[in-house]
């Protein structure tokens, strides 16, 4: 199948079924030198590094060499300083590279490690956290949000989590620059002030409209459901037990390791360094950095029961429904489509400042597929190529 766009270096290559104590065993680091290593250009000129961590198989070595292809090609075209992907099949990572440059300026280049804003695949990650609570019974989906968040404005209609996390809650989005806010909001419950005396665009349920607003105002009914904060709850039940090493709060105020800087292209095409934004308003909604071998293995434990249910894969990921009857092709943190040979994809892209990502799986053929730059970029462009290549390798080696 050819997969569509679904929604608005520095490689590692394992082959499908080895385990850990192989990986342990047999893994070989070859860190490269960036002078010596192959390099391609960009539109500024730059040359692009490879700084590589190989690990032993070769099944996916010609996906590898011409997914790398399209990848320099597409960075080169769209002026990418900076790029990273991963892949995984079968429930293995067989492929995470990084290209390019993590800090222009220092000439730092982007490893498979370099943690990128994800932008609203956040609100993925903070779906994984809702499906727990509901299995617990700590969160009930057809609440008012006032059961859990007692200070929010009652409104003109009553609005729950479930309406919130499919976007038909009628919370507004963004409005003119709100999205370059640099303030710092210490707790979820002081980001709520933004938007919380606005009235709602529509009675819940009846349209849908795209709200990050919304999953913040979810990262605070969390936190009522849970009693606990919003960040830690996320650390401790959602990135530790996955062994999400590298997915973190973007914190303006902290040294992260590996974090990458953040560009845009001004009105002439240059390249230029992004705003100074602070995100600590929006964690659910777009707060979080991670790498695509997390995102990957994000993706991985929601094509199959185990970290959460059957039934609490199918909530986040069927559509919802208006009242009209219409499907929103949007679940809870996730983006549904049939592609048009009938196979599913399931999906979310997130948009930053000065970085882009999209993560996408395809549940017929175990294959999850994550990319990132660190622009406002073709992320989705580059994940859905190549994705169309590991599928065509797949369906050969089978």
């Amino acid at each position: 199948m050819k997969i569509g766009t679904v929604g608005p270096g520095s490689p590692r290559v394992q082959r499908p079924g080895t385990g850990s104590v192989f990986r342990a065993a047999c893994a070989v680091l070859v860190f490269l030198a960036a002078a010596c290593a192959p390099e391609a250009g960009n539109a500024q000129g730059q040359r692009l590094p490879t700084l590589a961590e190989v690990h032993a198989g070769d099944d996916f070595l010609d996906a590898i060499t011409a997914s790398r292809a399209l990848i320099r090609g597409i960075m080169e075209e769209a002026g990418v300083p900076g790029a990273s992907i991963a892949v995984g099949v079968g429930g293995e990572i067989v492929w995470a590279e990084g290209f390019g440059w993590a800090d222009v300026e220092n000439r730092v280049p982007v490893s498979a490690l370099t943690k990128f804003r994800v932008g609203s695949v956040s609100k993925s990650m903070t779906a994984a956290g809702i499906g727990l609570l509901v299995e617990r019974g700590q969160l009930d989906l057809d609440a008012p949000v006032q059961t859990y968040v007692p200070d929010f404005p009652e409104k003109q209609w009553p609005v729950t989590t479930r309406q919130l996390g499919g976007h038909i809650a009628g919370v507004r989005h963004y409005r003119g620059r709100e999205m370059l806010s640099s303030d710092r909001y210490p707790t979820v419950a002081d980001g709520l002030e933004i938007f919380d005396d606005d009235p709602l665009l529509f009675e819940p349920g009846t349209s849908y409209s795209y709200s990050s607003y919304g999953w913040n105002l979810i990262s605070a009914v969390m936190e009522g459901a849970s009693g606990q904060e919003f960040l830690g709850f996320m650390r401790d039940e959602v990135f530790e037990p996955l062994g999400l090493r590298h997915t973190v709060p973007d914190h303006n105020d902290s040294i992260i390791v590996n974090r990458t800087e953040f560009y845009e292209h001004d009105q002439g095409g240059a390249l230029v360094n992004a705003p100074y934004v602070d995100n600590s308003y929006k964690w659910a909604g777009g707060g979080f950095l991670s790498t695509p071998e997390d995102l990957v293995r994000f993706g991985q434990v929601h094509l199959k029961p185990g970290f959460l249910r059957a039934e609490t894969l199918a909530l986040l990921h069927t559509s919802q429904t208006l009242r009209n009857g219409d499907a929103t092709n949007y679940g809870i943190g996730w983006r549904t489509a049939t592609q048009p040979d009938g196979d599913r994809a399931i999906s979310h892209s997130g948009g930053s400042v000065g970085g882009t990502t999209l993560l996408l799986m395809v549940p017929d053929h175990d294959l999850v597929v994550a990319g990132v730059v660190n622009i406002s970029g073709p992320a989705g462009r580059i994940v859905t190529e190549v994705a169309n290549v590991f599928e065509a390798a797949i369906e050969a080696n089978r």
